[in-house]
Formats: C-alpha cells, structure tokens, sequence
C-alpha cells in the first residue's frame, strides 16, 4: 500500500474534525499555553487507496523563520503515515524558508517520544507544568494520559535546516 500526502483542503474538513476529536477530543489544541483552532490550520493529510488515513497540522510563528508542528495522527495502522506527513510538514517548513521546526507532546505520551527520536528530532525543553496551568484555563483537560501516566508536562523536539537540509 503507498501512502500519499497533500496540502489540505476544504472537503478534507470533516475528516480533519473527526481525527481531532479521536485524538484529542477537539479541534482547539494547546500548545506551549497557546491555543490554536486545529481544524482551521494548514497542514498535510494522508491518504491509502485515496482515503483519509491521517492528518498534520502545522502554524507558522511571527516572523517565519520558525514552524510548530501542532497535530501528527493517523487512523490507520499502515505503516508510514506518521513519517510521511512528518517529511511533509518538514518539507513545507524549508520551503516557507523556516530554519527550526518543532513540535510538542505531553510527557505521557511515550509512543510519540520515541517516533520523533527514532527519526531524528532532538529534546529542546521540557516545560514543567504548563499543561497544570493550562488545566486552569480548561479544566475538562484529563488528568491521566497513556499508560495512566498524569499528564503535566510538555516536551518540545526541535530540527533545524542548514543550508536546505535537516541537521541531525
């Protein structure tokens, strides 16, 4: 099966909402205490025999020489989605002339740490507690993540492009 990734687009929308609200139970995602509406970002989707099969969202910071990956999911248990819609929103951030992408992800979340270790991102902070004081903001956020771990935390990966290319 090849997976195949695009630009979002507008009859994408449903799709999108549903994979946030499976992932994430809404289309308003938190991020370093910034909150962004998920399922109005750009981003890549992915499809396996023309249908949906997974989803990254990306935003654009004030100045442009950096990008957040906001959301990375998929629905299928092919394997490679995940990298490939990883390779887009990188390719999208040098091309936007970004020179540093990042992403976060909670510190439950041990699946994802390893995927973005295993290819290639690099620890760039953790920042201890923001997900408690963003509780105070939305206290419906849960307390347990995966695995029943209390989630508080975010950790935050980092590439940054030299000349064109990744640095690993």
């Amino acid at each position: 099966m090849t997976v195949v990734t695009r630009p979002i687009e507008p009859r994408d929308l449903a799709d999108i909402q549903a994979e946030l609200h499976t992932h994430w139970h809404s289309t308003e995602i938190w991020s370093l205490g910034r909150l962004h509406h998920a399922d109005r970002l750009p981003g890549f989707v992915a499809e396996v025999n023309g249908a949906f099969a997974g989803l990254v969202t990306v935003n654009m910071d004030a100045g442009a020489w950096q990008c957040e990956v906001i959301t990375l999911s998929s629905r299928s248990v092919v394997r490679g989605i995940g990298t490939a819609l990883l390779d887009a929103a990188e390719s999208h951030a040098r091309t936007a002339g970004c020179r540093r992408i990042y992403l976060t992800t909670t510190n439950d979340n041990c699946h994802a740490i390893r995927f973005y270790q295993r290819r290639g991102w690099r620890f760039a902070a953790l920042h201890k507690g923001i997900v408690d004081r963003v509780r105070e903001l939305v206290p419906d956020l849960p307390l347990l993540g995966h695995d029943g771990i209390q989630v508080r935390d975010e950790i935050e990966f980092e590439r940054w492009f030299i000349d064109d290319a990744p640095v690993r």
